[in-house]
């Protein structure tokens, strides 16, 4: 039985970044393998340090020359190779003798990384695999909050022993660029950019992830203080240079928004992604309390629970705050547009304070939606949506309203239906509709549908008990058309006798 090889990336440099994989595999390996030039201290095996073990061996890779300038016969072409088949010949013979052996590598192990001239003279010869890691360019384009590309872009990656003249032609003429092996080609890469026309946008960034990184402008850097473990990047002329890469604290003069959001009627599967998503990205929640109770807590947020009166008040506040950076969801539930905060924000909106900020309107399912789903289809032909609340509009003008849409046999969808504070409003709508509908007209009272008190109740309209229907309740007011089937649903048809 012979050992198994693997070539381990490691991540730039953050001991954090090491994937689950490579951490478990270091720990298990018989064999730990790690590349040193010649004063023998070895990054790899640094960032590795928190996965070894006791007892295993170490095999110190060192190399024999970092530059061009040898002695060696074969020059340093020469002197490298010789290296590389002595280094594989140590690590063969672990494995002929059946130990696992994990060569660590910076970075991602095929990516400009000296663990792939072991896999080229070990792998046709020895159970082998490849666990990949982030690279040195990933870890230097998180380090500076710039990406690197966007949508149909180009990202060219180059070493930096290219020379200037390759080094400007390549990039004159790629959309992004990440050149790698800095130290002493520092001068000819800056001169390239500087060639090329894109200096100006050139980040330098050295030692990624560690506790020793630097970044700053490429034109910035001094070349005598340049580590080979360094690259100059060029990220996506997309991206402004002026784009932050964090979130403005409040008072910063930066404008936020407010999105209101409707929950849908009750159950959590009716809430859609986008209003899951406006959710989950605010820093401020707003709205009557319990709607707010049915927002998963997220200690992330502010949460400013309020009465349902104080629609005014709440939108203001909501206002406030955006203008101030937030970025604050007003929660409603059902949909925001109808009977709902929606309205209510952009009425504040326009005051001329709150000029300039934005507001979006995320809809969501309404209650009609819901309890007309729940019973069938009695919202299947034209239909109204009438609230009976008089608090903000008069209580006649409610009246005619819903006279004129029984005489016009319109299905009739009653929000707000009864209150502690206008508990006999229910009963003077029942008899105004009488005026003009049979006492037989279907109706459906569903109350807190979508939660754990679901109820659905489909009567009559000369049955209807006023005294049964509160606040949670949604009522609907079949037309002359609407009718209950042999199976117990509600529905009116799609045609109109005429």
């Amino acid at each position: 039985m012979t050992g198994r090889l693997f070539g381990v990336g490691l991540g730039p440099g953050d001991p954090e970044l090491v994937t689950v994989k490579a951490a478990r595999l270091i720990g298990a390996a018989d064999v730990v393998a790690f590349h040193a030039a010649q004063h023998g201290r070895s990054v790899a095996r640094a960032v590795a340090a928190p996965y070894l073990r006791e007892g295993q061996i170490e095999e110190l890779l060192i190399y024999p020359v970092t530059t061009e300038t040898t002695d060696h016969p074969g020059g340093y072409q020469g002197a490298i190779d010789e290296f590389y088949e002595t280094a594989a010949a140590r690590l063969a013979a672990h494995l002929d003798a059946g130990r696992t052996v994990v060569v660590l590598a910076e970075g991602d192990p095929f990516f400009y990384g000296s663990y792939m001239h072991m896999h080229k003279r070990l792998a046709r010869r020895y159970p082998t695999e490849v666990v990949p890691g982030v690279t040195s360019v990933s870890g230097a384009a998180a380090a500076v909050g710039r990406p690197l590309v966007e949508r149909d872009e180009v990202l060219t990656v180059l070493p930096g022993t290219l020379g200037a003249d390759k080094l400007t032609e390549w990039l004159a003429t790629t959309d992004s660029a990440a050149v790698l092996k800095l130290g002493r080609t520092f001068p000819e890469v800056r001169e390239a950019f500087d060639r090329a026309g894109v200096l100006d946008r050139a980040i330098y960034v050295e030692r990624a992830s560690t506790d020793r990184q630097r970044t700053m402008p490429l034109a910035d850097v001094d070349p005598a203080s340049v580590p080979y473990f360094s690259l100059a990047l060029l990220p996506s002329p997309l991206t402004d240079a002026t784009v932050a890469p964090y979130r403005p604290a409040a008072g910063e003069g930066h404008v936020g928004e407010v999105v209101v959001v409707g929950l849908g009627p009750g159950a959590r599967s009716w809430t859609t992604p986008e209003a899951a998503d406006a959710l989950a990205c605010a820093d401020v929640l707003i709205g009557y309390g319990p709607y707010l109770d049915r927002v998963a807590v997220n200690p992330r947020q502010e949460r400013f629970p309020s009465d349902n009166r104080v629609e005014a008040d709440r939108a203001a506040h909501a206002l406030e705050l955006a203008q101030a950076g937030r970025r604050v969801a007003v929660v409603s539930s059902g949909d925001p547009g109808i009977f709902a905060m929606a309205a209510a924000v952009l009425e504040v909106a326009e005051r001329p304070e709150f000029a300039g900020i934005l507001v979006r309107i995320v809809p969501g399912l309404t209650a009609a939606q819901a309890v007309a789903a729940k019973v069938g289809a009695p919202l299947g032909h034209d239909f109204c949506v009438l609230s009976l609340s008089d608090v903000l509009k008069p209580w006649d003008v409610v009246v005619d309203r819903l006279r004129h849409a029984a005489a016009a046999d319109l299905v009739i969808a009653l929000y707000n239906p009864r209150s502690k504070h206008r508990p006999h409003q229910l009963g003077e709508a029942q008899k105004v509709l009488l005026e003009s509908r049979s006492p037989d007209t279907v109706v459906v009272v569903g109350r807190d549908v979508g939660g754990p008190k679901e109820q659905l109740i489909v009567t009559s309209l000369g049955d209807l008990d006023p005294e049964t229907v509160d606040m949670r309740c949604l009522l609907l007011i079949g037309s002359s058309q609407t009718r209950v089937s042999p199976a117990g649903r509600v529905y009116s048809p799609r045609t109109y006798p005429g």
